[in-house]
C-alpha cells in the first residue's frame, strides 16, 4: 500500500466554512473512486494550507488519481501548486473498523 499527503495553498481570505464546503463537494466523487482506500481531509488555518492523506493499493492508482488536469483543477481553484509526497504504507491499524489493514 501507499500513503500519500496533497497539500496546497488556499486563497488569502478563503473561510473555514469555504474550505470544508470545498471538501464536502468532492468526497462524493473520491467515494466513487474504486482504488481509494481511504481519504483523510486536511486543514491548517495557521499556515493557509488544506490537502488530503490517500491510501492506494499502489502509487499507480495514486498517480492516476492525481494526473495533470487534477492538478490544473487545484491551481485554477486555488491559485497554488499541489505538493505530493509517497509513503510506503506496510501496516494501518483502524480502531474505527476495529481492524488492522497488512499490505
Amino acid at each position: 500500500m501507499i500513503s500519500e499527503l496533497v497539500s496546497f495553498a488556499l486563497p488569502a481570505g478563503m473561510s473555514r466554512e469555504e474550505v470544508i464546503a470545498g471538501m464536502r463537494e468532492v468526497a462524493p466523487n473520491w467515494r466513487r473512486n474504486p482504488d481509494l482506500i481511504r481519504k483523510t481531509f486536511l486543514y491548517d488555518p495557521e499556515a493557509g494550507q488544506t490537502g488530503a492523506l490517500y491510501l492506494w493499493p499502489n502509487r499507480e492508482a495514486a498517480e492516476r488519481a492525481h494526473d495533470q488536469a487534477w492538478r490544473e483543477r487545484i491551481r485554477a481553484k486555488y491559485g497554488s501548486e499541489p505538493t505530493i509526497r509517497y509513503f510506503e504504507t506496510p501496516l494501518v491499524v483502524d480502531n474505527a473498523l476495529g481492524a488492522i489493514i497488512d499490505a
